[in-house]
C-alpha cells in the first residue's frame, strides 16, 4: 500500500475560495454571486480583490440561479455559492429550467455537503445532491477529496465551458494531494494500484479508504483504491480497467446509496462487465445533529466499514 502523509488538515471550501481568486485573476470574466454565506463559503479574498465582480443576493437562491443563467448571456462565467442543500434541493427548477436545460456556463458550488455538515442536522445535511445533478443531462459533477483537489478544480471549472456542480465540505480534513496538481474533468486519479479489490470512493471517503487500504495491506489484501472526484462524466475506462484486473468493487460516498456514485458504477458495470459490488454509503436515511466524526461512524461511513465490505465482497467473488 502507497504511503500517504499529511502535515495539516483544512477544510474542501477553504480549497474553493483560493481557487475562485485565483480564477478570477486569471480571467476577468469571472464573477461571484453568494446567498447570504459569503463567510462560509470562504469568497472573502475573491471579494477584496474584485469587488465590482461580486454580486451578494441575500438568501434568495432561486434568483442567484436566474441571475448566474443571465450573466452567461453577456459573457460573464458565474459562480453561485451557498450550501449544497440550498444550491440544489431549493432550486432544483431554476437549475434545470434556465442553467441545464439551456446549456448555460453556471458553475454551481455548493458547501457543506453530506453529514459532515455536523451539527446542523438533517434539515441541512443534503444527502440526494449527487444524484439530483447527475441526471440533468449535459451537468457535470465533481466532488473533490481535500483542499488542493478543490482548488485546483474550482480554477479547472472556470476553464470548462458547461454548467459544472462543485460539491465541498465544512470539516477539516487532511490535505494529502499535490499543491501543483493539474485537475482533469472526467480523469480519474489512481490513489493506489492493487490486485485485489477495487475500492472507488469520492470527497470525503478518499481519505477513509486510504486509512482501509493500510488496514487491508495488514490482513494481506491488496487493494486498489481510485479517486473518482467527477461523477459526471464518469471514467469509465479507469473503472473497467481496474475491475477486470480485481474482479470486485466497493464504492465509497457521503451520500445516499441511492442515486450516487455507487449507482453510476453499478450501471456501467450491470451493462459491460457484471461485477460482485459492496456499496458503503448512507442506507436510505435523513441525517441528524451530532459531530462529524460521530455521524460517519453512526452512519456506517468509516474505514472499518471499507475494510467490512471489502471482505464481504471479496467471498461473494470466490464463489
Amino acid at each position: 500500500m502507497k504511503k500517504y502523509t499529511y502535515t495539516e488538515k483544512k477544510d474542501t471550501r477553504s480549497g474553493f475560495g483560493a481557487g475562485l481568486l485565483e480564477a478570477g485573476q486569471k480571467n476577468h470574466e469571472v464573477v461571484a454571486l453568494c446567498a447570504d454565506l459569503v463567510g462560509s463559503l470562504k469568497m472573502d479574498a475573491f471579494i477584496k480583490e474584485f469587488p465590482e465582480r461580486f454580486f451578494q443576493i441575500g438568501i434568495a437562491e432561486a434568483n442567484m440561479i436566474g441571475i448566474a443563467a443571465g450573466l452567461t448571456i453577456g459573457g460573464k462565467i458565474p459562480f453561485t455559492g451557498t450550501f449544497a442543500n440550498f444550491s440544489t434541493g431549493r432550486v432544483y427548477d431554476q437549475i434545470r429550467q434556465s442553467v441545464a436545460y439551456s446549456d448555460k456556463n453556471v458553475k454551481i458550488c455548493a458547501s457543506h455537503a453530506g453529514l459532515t455538515l455536523g451539527e446542523d442536522g438533517a434539515t441541512h445535511q443534503i444527502l440526494e445532491d449527487i444524484g439530483l445533478m447527475k441526471m440533468l443531462p449535459g451537468m457535470t459533477v465533481i466532488n473533490t477529496c481535500d483542499y488542493n483537489q478543490t482548488k485546483a478544480a474550482t480554477i479547472a471549472i472556470a476553464e470548462h465551458h458547461g454548467p459544472v456542480y462543485l460539491r465541498f465540505g465544512r470539516p477539516v480534513i487532511p490535505v494529502f494531494t499535490d499543491p501543483d496538481q493539474k485537475f482533469e474533468i472526467g480523469k480519474a486519479w489512481m490513489v493506489n494500484e492493487g490486485t485485489d479489490v477495487t475500492i472507488i470512493a469520492t470527497g470525503h471517503m478518499v481519505w477513509k479508504a486510504i486509512e482501509a487500504g493500510e488496514k487491508l495491506a495488514e490482513l494481506g489484501i491488496d487493494a486498489e483504491i481510485i479517486n473518482i472526484h467527477t461523477i459526471k462524466p464518469l471514467d469509465e475506462a479507469a473503472i473497467l480497467k481496474s475491475v477486470k484486473k480485481t474482479g470486485c468493487v466497493v464504492t465509497c460516498e457521503e451520500h445516499n446509496k441511492y442515486g450516487g456514485l455507487g449507482e453510476s458504477v453499478a450501471r456501467l458495470l450491470s451493462t459491460e462487465l457484471p461485477t460482485p459490488q459492496e456499496f458503503v454509503a448512507v442506507n436510505d436515511s435523513f441525517g441528524e445533529s451530532g459531530t462529524p466524526d460521530q455521524l460517519m461512524t453512526k452512519y456506517g461511513l468509516d474505514s472499518v466499514n471499507i475494510v467490512e465490505a471489502v471482505q464481504k465482497v471479496i467471498k461473494r467473488a470466490k464463489k
